[in-house]
């Protein structure tokens, strides 16, 4: 065997049960979460993606695997490796038990316990790198694995959710609900990781309403939009690196959040509206709020990546939370202001509205 081979699973046969399956993905509620305001009227809708079976990325991993198996290049059994902070995890454990793959998960020591058992009790492998990348931290750390495992493994395939287009046009669908929900959106949040969402939703709305604004909501210490990569508590928005799914010249202005102001939001939420989720859902309430606070009349729609489940003994875990100083009270009412993403480093809510591509000197 090359000297990192692995051995995979044995093959899988695919699930009888696909279509009901199918069904259980998509088709998530918009419910509408008041916000204080001097008429006394404001508020947003949140597209609580939290119920589809493993949250908002099963739609990219089941179409990104349907897609590949159409084009010919994830045969029939073969063996799924991808890198994973959680979320595509859980979304690629149902591809491989609907369409018949192993598979192969790449994360690191930032992965909450319980993802690791559900991932393992729903039948796949997961690696754990022990070392970030000096450059790219965990992400790149991850990726490098994940190529290891594909030189490996014979006939095994990668999604790579960071640069696959597959990954941004599965939100279509996701769209359509949306506009069968809402008559009219004047404003789309979206948290911002890989880029799949917020581009694919963007995309297709934009073409039923042309003034549509998209604002991306990202973590201080993510290198997405041009500030310096740093340790990060939050998982599932921000990066290390920069994923070509990101489409920069879609976002109207973006949003950094700290970990604090995150959790203060999620647990805002659970206590007035019996509503939560993780990281991404906390950041982007933040913004939403504010954002229905000043646009007063217009319609705002955020999308809440997935539930609070995993996050037990992290966001609502008083003793971590306490560990990590994350209890600081209620967030500024105004996010500070950057003219540009580079004017300096950011530490808690900010926002630019000046939104350019990092590395488009570079290419």
């Amino acid at each position: 065997m090359p000297p990192h081979a692995v051995s995979a699973r044995p093959q899988k046969a695919a699930s009888p049960g696909y279509p009901a399956l199918s069904r259980a993905v998509g088709n998530t509620p918009l419910i509408h979460l008041p916000v204080p305001s001097a008429s006394g009227t404001g508020g947003f809708w949140a597209k609580l993606e939290g119920f589809n079976p493993g949250g908002i990325k099963d739609r990219p991993a089941l179409h990104m695997v349907r897609q590949a198996q159409a084009r010919g290049e994830l045969r029939l059994g073969a063996t799924i490796v991808e890198s994973t902070s959680g979320t595509l995890g859980l979304g690629l454990a149902l591809a491989g038990i609907v369409f018949g793959h192993p598979v192969v998960l790449v994360s690191d020591p930032g992965m909450e316990p319980l993802m690791g058992r559900l991932l393992s009790s729903y039948g796949v492998r997961v690696e754990t790198v022990t070392e970030p990348h000096p450059v790219g931290g965990w992400q790149q750390a991850r990726r490098e694995r994940v190529q290891q495992l594909l030189a490996g493994i014979p006939g095994s395939y990668c999604p790579d959710q960071y640069n696959n287009p597959d990954n941004v046009g599965a939100y279509a669908g996701l769209a359509h609900e949306l506009l069968n929900q809402r008559p009219h959106i004047d404003t789309l949040v979206c948290s911002v990781g890989t880029g799949g969402h917020s581009a694919g939703i963007h995309a297709e709305l934009r073409r039923h309403f042309p003034g549509l604004r998209l604002v991306g909501v990202d973590t201080v210490g993510s290198t997405i939009f041009g500030q310096p990569a740093r340790t990060r508590l939050m998982r599932g928005l921000g990066s290390s690196i920069h994923p070509r799914n990101v489409d920069y010249g879609a976002f109207s202005e973006v949003h950094w959040v700290s970990p604090a102001e995150a959790v203060w939001a999620c647990r805002m939420l659970a206590e007035r509206h019996y509503v939560s989720g993780g990281w991404s859902t906390g950041a982007v309430t933040l913004v939403a709020r504010w954002l229905a606070r000043t646009s007063p009349g217009e319609t705002t729609v955020a999308v809440f990546p997935d539930g609070p489940w995993r996050y037990w003994n992290t966001i609502f875990d008083d003793d971590y939370c306490r560990a990590h100083g994350l209890l600081g009270g209620e967030p500024a009412r105004e996010p500070d202001v950057l003219a540009a993403p580079h004017e300096r480093e950011v530490h808690r809510w900010t926002r630019c509205a000046t939104v350019t591509d990092p590395l488009a000197g570079a290419r």
